[in-house]
C-alpha cells in the first residue's frame, strides 16, 4: 500500500460523507487490505495485559478503528443493495468472508471479553453502563465463552451463514429482475393510466413494437407494476400469470428454475440457514435459535411470543372470516366469479372497496405527487419535533437520490441569534429500478458519537430507501397512499436514529434498541397518514394542483380498516412460521410443512400448494428478523398506545399537542438504546403498553374473539 492510498481510495476517506459517486468495485479489496490489519492491530493493542481496562481508553483505540471498517463496509453493502452490478456483486461476495471473519473473531475474543469484565462499572455514566451491559451479553451470544473446537465451529458457522444468506438474497433479486412479460394493451384493460405509460415506455426502451406499430407493454415483478395489475387488471389470466411468477420466485416451482436455472432455487439455502442457526444455538447452550434471538428482545420466550400471536389471531379471526364472506358474496353477485382463485382476491377486494366506499386507490393516487408528499412529511416532523429540514449536498449513487439536513435551535442559538445546530442528515432514495433490491428500509451511515479520539461530536446520518414508481414523462412521480405510509414508516426509523441525544455510539439512535421495540417509532409515524390536518398539506393533483377533496379523504378514512382482519392474520401467519422454524430445528428441515401447518391453523384464505413465499422471505433469511418477524405486531401495540397519547391531548381542531410531541421526542427518540425500551415507554406513557388502542385503531374491538 502506498502512502497516498487514503487519498486515492474513496472508501478510506472518512473526512465526511461516503464518496458514493466515485466508489468502484476495484476499491473494495485494497480498502480492506488496509482497514482489516488496522482493526487487528487495535484489537491486539487493547487486549494486551498492560492496556488499562478503561471504557474510554478501549473505545479510543478499538471503537475508532472498527468504526472506520463499519463505515467503509457499510458504504459497499449499501451500494450492493441499491446499485448492484455484476462487478460490484463479485467484489462484494469476495470480500464478505473477510469482513465476516473479523467481526466473528472480534465478538468471540476471550481476551477482549476479559478486559470488558475488568472494567469498573461504577466509573461509567448511565449510557456507558447500559452499553457495557449489552456488550457483555453480546460477547456471550457471539461465542466468547466457547473454547477450542466449539469456538472454531462457531466462527465457521458465522462465515457460512453470511455466504448462504448472500446467495439467498441474490437469488431473490435476480428472480425479480430477470422476469418480464410482453403483453398487448388489450390484455391490460382496467390497469391505471400511469402504469400503462410506464410499461409502454419499458417496451419502447427495448425497441418492442406490436402489430400496426403500436407499442406493446413490458411487465415486471416489482411492486409499482405487479400490485396495480393484481388490483385492477380485468383479465384473470393475466393476473394468474403474474401471481404464479411472483409466488414462485427463487424456488423449484419457478419458470426460471424449471427452464434450467437451478442455481436460483432457494430451497437448499433455506434449509442450510435454518440448520446453521440451530447448530449455533446448541453451541451457545440454547435449545433453539428462537431462544438466542429473544435474548436481545423485549419478549422473554418463544412461548410468550406464540401466545401473543395466537391471542391476537383469535381476536382478528372473526373479522377475517367476515372479510372473506363479504368478498365471496360480492364476487358472485357483481363480478360473476363463482370460485375465486388466489390471484382473484386482490382484484375482488379492490372492486369491493370501490363499490362500498365509492373510491379507488387510483382515484387518490394523482393527488399524492412525490414532492408535495415530502413537503407534507417534513412539515409534520418539523412541527411535532421542533426541528427544521433543509436540502443539503453530498455525493450520491443515483441522480434521483436527495440529501437533507435536520437542524434545531437551542436556547443559546435562539437567544444569541446564531444559526440552528445540525442534528442529523439523511439520503432519500425513493424510486424502484433494476439493480436495487425491493422493499423499503432505513440504514445508518454513521451514528451520533462523542468521539473519543477527537473529542468532537459526530452527528448521525441515515439512508431512507423506498421502491416507488418513477416519474413518467415530465410529470412528478405519483405515490399510492400505501407508498405514503411506507415513506412515513421509514422516516420514523430515521428520526429514531437522527434525533438521538445519546453520545455513546453503541446505544445512540437505534443501536442497542431491542429488535421488537425498534418498529415503535416507524409504526407511530404511520398514524399521521390518516390525519386530515396532515394530508391536506401534502396533496396536489398532478394535473390541476388541487388538494385532495375532504369528501374523498372521508371515503379513505371509512375504508381505512377494510379487511384489517385478513391483513392481521397474514402477518400472524408469517410471524408464527418464522418463530416455529427457529424454535424446532428438526421440523424446520421440512419448512414447507411448517408453513402448511400454520396456514391450516391461522389462515382463512388458503394459498396454492405450489406457492413458495418462504423462498423470498428475505426478512428472516437475509435480514435481521430471524425469530423476530413478530416484532411488527408486537411494536404495533407499543406504537398504537403511544399515538393514543397524542389523541388524548389533541387540540380542538385535532392539532397535535406540542408538549406531547416534545415528551415523546425526549423519552423515546432522544434516548435511543441507552435504556430498556420498556423503561422508555413507561417514561412516555406512565404505564406499560395495552392492546386496546391497536384493536381500536384497526377496527377490531366490537366482535368477540374466536374460541
Amino acid at each position: 500500500m502506498t502512502s497516498n492510498t487514503a487519498h486515492t481510495n474513496p472508501l478510506l476517506d472518512f473526512s465526511n460523507h461516503p464518496l458514493f459517486d466515485v466508489i468502484q468495485p476495484q476499491h473494495i479489496a485494497p480498502a480492506l487490505d488496509q482497514l482489516l490489519p488496522s482493526t487487528d492491530a487495535a484489537l491486539e493493542k487493547v487486549t494486551a495485559t498492560d492496556f488499562p481496562a478503561e471504557w474510554k481508553a478501549i473505545s479510543a483505540v478499538l471503537d475508532v478503528a472498527t468504526e472506520k471498517l463499519s463505515r467503509a463496509w457499510g458504504a459497499v453493502s449499501h451500494l450492493h443493495s441499491v446499485a448492484d452490478t455484476p462487478e460490484l456483486r463479485a467484489a462484494y461476495t469476495a470480500a464478505l468472508p473477510r469482513v465476516t471473519e473479523f467481526y466473528t473473531r472480534l465478538g468471540a475474543n476471550e481476551r477482549l471479553y476479559a478486559k470488558y469484565k475488568a472494567i469498573d462499572v461504577a466509573s461509567l455514566n448511565a449510557e456507558q453502563k447500559h452499553a457495557h451491559t449489552l456488550a457483555m451479553r453480546n460477547f456471550v451470544l457471539s461465542g466468547a465463552e466457547l473454547v477450542d473446537q466449539a469456538k472454531e465451529r462457531f466462527a465457521a458457522i458465522q462465515e457460512r451463514r453470511a455466504e448462504v444468506s448472500q446467495k439467498f438474497s441474490e437469488n431473490v433479486l435476480d428472480a425479480t429482475d430477470q422476469w418480464s412479460a410482453i403483453v398487448t394493451a388489450d390484455e391490460l384493460a382496467g390497469v391505471p393510466e400511469d402504469v400503462l405509460h410506464a410499461t409502454r415506455a419499458a417496451a419502447e426502451k427495448d425497441g418492442l413494437k406490436g402489430k400496426d406499430g403500436v407499442a406493446d407493454h413490458k411487465l415486471n415483478l416489482k411492486m409499482p407494476c405487479y400490485l396495480p395489475i393484481m388490483q385492477f387488471a380485468h383479465s384473470s389470466a393475466l393476473r394468474e400469470k403474474l401471481y404464479r411468477a411472483y409466488a414462485t420466485r427463487a424456488s423449484n416451482q419457478s419458470e426460471a428454475v424449471q427452464a434450467g436455472k437451478t442455481e436460483q432455487d432457494n430451497t437448499p439455502w433455506v434449509k442450510e440457514i435454518l440448520a446453521l442457526r440451530q447448530e449455533e444455538a446448541q453451541l451457545l447452550g440454547y435449545a433453539n435459535y428462537a431462544e438466542v434471538s429473544l435474548a436481545a428482545k423485549m419478549a422473554q420466550s418463544p412461548a410468550e411470543v406464540m401466545a401473543f400471536l395466537r391471542d391476537l389471531g383469535q381476536r382478528a379471526r372473526p373479522y377475517a372470516e367476515k372479510d372473506v364472506a363479504e368478498m365471496r358474496a360480492f364476487a358472485a353477485e357483481h363480478l360473476h366469479i363463482q370460485d375465486p382463485q388466489p390471484w382473484d382476491w386482490t382484484y375482488i377486494g379492490e372492486k369491493l372497496k370501490e363499490a362500498r366506499y365509492a373510491f379507488s386507490e387510483q382515484e387518490v393516487k394523482p393527488y399524492f405527487t412525490a414532492p408535495k408528499v415530502l413537503a407534507g412529511l417534513f412539515k409534520i416532523v418539523e412541527t411535532l419535533f421542533e426541528v427544521s429540514i433543509r436540502r443539503d449536498q453530498a455525493p450520491v449513487w443515483h441522480p434521483a437520490v436527495e440529501f437533507y439536513r435536520i437542524e434545531r435551535h437551542t436556547d443559546e442559538t435562539r437567544s444569541r441569534g446564531l444559526p440552528p445546530v445540525l442534528v442529523g442528515q439523511f439520503y432519500l432514495d425513493p424510486g424502484a429500478r433494476v439493480g436495487k433490491r425491493g422493499g423499503a428500509w432505513m440504514d445508518d451511515v454513521r451514528a451520533r458519537w462523542l468521539r473519543p479520539d477527537t473529542h468532537t461530536l459526530q452527528t448521525p446520518v441515515a439512508h431512507l430507501v423506498c421502491n416507488f414508481a418513477e416519474s413518467v414523462g415530465n410529470k412528478p412521480p405519483l405515490l399510492t397512499h400505501d407508498d405514503v405510509i411506507t415513506l412515513f414508516h421509514e422516516c420514523g426509523h430515521g428520526l429514531h436514529h437522527m434525533l438521538t441525544q445519546v453520545n455513546e455510539r453503541d446505544v445512540s439512535g437505534i443501536s442497542g434498541v431491542e429488535w421488537d421495540a425498534v418498529e415503535l417509532p416507524s409504526q407511530f409515524m404511520e398514524n399521521f397518514c390518516w390525519e386530515w390536518r396532515v394530508l391536506r398539506h401534502m396533496t396536489a393533483h398532478v394535473d390541476t394542483g388541487e388538494p385532495l377533496p375532504r369528501a374523498l379523504f372521508d371515503k379513505m378514512l371509512a375504508a381505512k380498516n377494510f379487511q384489517s382482519g385478513l391483513q392481521t392474520l397474514r402477518q400472524i401467519e408469517f410471524s408464527l412460521v418464522d418463530m416455529l422454524l427457529h424454535a424446532d430445528g428438526e421440523k424446520a428441515q421440512d419448512f414447507m410443512q411448517v408453513l402448511r401447518d400454520v396456514r391450516a391453523e391461522v389462515a382463512v384464505l388458503q394459498s396454492p400448494a405450489w406457492g413458495r413465499s418462504l423462498h423470498t422471505f428475505s426478512h428472516i433469511f437475509a435480514g435481521g428478523y430471524a425469530a423476530g418477524y413478530y416484532s411488527y405486531k408486537w411494536a404495533e401495540v407499543l406504537s398504537a398506545d403511544a399515538y393514543a397519547a397524542f389523541e388524548e391531548t389533541a387540540g380542538a381542531e385535532g392539532e397535535p399537542n406540542i408538549d406531547t410531541g416534545r415528551r415523546y421526542r425526549e423519552t423515546i427518540l432522544e434516548v435511543g438504546g441507552s435504556r430498556p425500551a420498556m423503561a422508555s415507554f413507561k417514561a412516555f406513557r406512565g404505564r406499560e403498553p395495552q392492546l386496546d388502542a391497536l384493536l381500536r385503531h384497526q377496527g377490531m374491538s366490537d366482535l368477540p374473539a374466536s374460541p
